[in-house]
């Protein structure tokens, strides 16, 4: 069966449509060429790669999936604080939902899941070339791939979670005064209009601009939010590609200042939260960086190909419920979603079994 290179066979049928349709025994024998299914359930594991931003949420759900605690440990499940009715271990039951049958074990989930770290642009990419099943991402698939891309029409977008993208400086810059900048004076630095922290109120120190990598869903949110075009060129000093090793490089220095995740915020730390004043409203980290008007703000999205199938629901379905919000969105310092677009994000799912 020959592929064409976005992976799907020549009369366009997608290779998960084809397991979908052949089911279990299918499943198994396809797992030669499609990577091993589980041992012992016959299910293909899920996948998930991309933004570093959204990482934290996606590897949290992970890590309590693939673990399938018991109901009684309300360290990690606990069913019962979340109004679930249901005495089953976690992944048996957000499995079940979908049609899994339970394993009852601890650590051994009706199927497992991968998550890896790479960009939102990988993360996009590898859904549509059906390398992986979900791409997280932290902008969207048409500031990605462009307005025109043949294939937008054919993916998913679950929104998971907001991310505020705060501004961030080195610990010795806030402690020399300089709180809060402007949105015009935020642009001046990325654009090396504005060169020295003296010129916004610091100490006489040249201005270590931080970005992010050119295809990370964060410099594209960063960049159509405050310069209005996610294409908009900008001069930062360096370039990382991860949030980690953005916040690595602003401890490491004296004089950096970065955009960043909110994951990734020490307000007490090395990556101190600084004011930023846009239209004359100041948001300030822990007051109103959640609010809607806030430009800086951006969704943060799971993607899936073509119709979104039972394991890439039960696992977003569980991300999307108060359960998941409260342990993988809000400890992560996200902001949650409101009940009725929780709800609407849901109705993306399949139905349930």
């Amino acid at each position: 069966m020959a592929d064409n290179q976005f992976g799907r066979s020549a009369d366009g049928v997608s290779r998960r449509k084809f397991i979908a349709a052949t089911g279990a025994i299918g499943t198994m024998a396809a797992a030669g060429c499609l990577g091993n299914a589980d041992e012992g359930n016959g299910t293909e594991p899920l996948t998930a790669d991309g933004s570093s931003t959204v990482y934290p949420i996606t590897n949290d759900a992970d890590s309590l999936w693939n673990g399938n605690p018991p109901a009684d440990d309300e360290e990690y499940w606990g069913p019962g604080q979340y109004d679930i009715d249901t005495d089953e271990n976690l992944a048996d039951y957000w499995a079940g939902l979908y049609g899994f049958e339970p394993t009852e074990e601890r650590s051994v989930p009706p199927f497992s899941t991968q998550i890896a770290l790479s960009h939102s642009g990988t993360g996009v990419e590898g859904v549509i070339n059906e390398r992986v099943d979900i791409g997280d991402a932290s902008s969207t698939a048409e500031s990605i791939l462009g307005s025109d891309h043949e294939e937008l029409d054919n993916i998913v977008d679950h929104v998971v979670a907001v991310d505020g993208q705060p501004i961030v400086v080195s610990r010795e810059i806030y402690d020399a005064g300089v709180t809060q900048v402007t949105g015009d004076e935020l642009r001046a630095i990325y654009k090396q209009e504005i060169t020295n922290w003296s010129e916004l109120g610091g100490p006489d120190q040249e201005i270590y601009a931080i970005g992010r990598a050119e295809d990370s869903g964060t410099d594209t949110a960063f960049r159509n939010n405050l310069y209005g075009d996610p294409e908009e060129p900008i001069e930062p000093d360096t370039r990382k590609g991860q949030n980690q090793q953005v916040a690595t490089l602003v401890e490491q220095n004296d004089n950096a200042i970065a955009y960043i995740a909110l994951a990734f915020v020490e307000p007490d730390g090395a990556t101190p939260p600084i004011g930023l004043e846009l239209d004359g409203t100041l948001y300030e980290y822990g007051n109103n960086l959640g609010a809607k008007e806030y430009p800086l703000s951006r969704d943060l999205h799971c993607y899936t190909y073509e119709d979104t199938d039972n394991r890439e629901s039960a696992f977003l379905n569980m991300i999307l419920s108060d359960f998941g919000q409260q342990n993988f969105v809000e400890p992560n310092n996200y902001f949650k979603l409101p009940t009725e677009r929780r709800e609407e994000e849901r109705g993306k799912l399949a139905d349930q079994a």
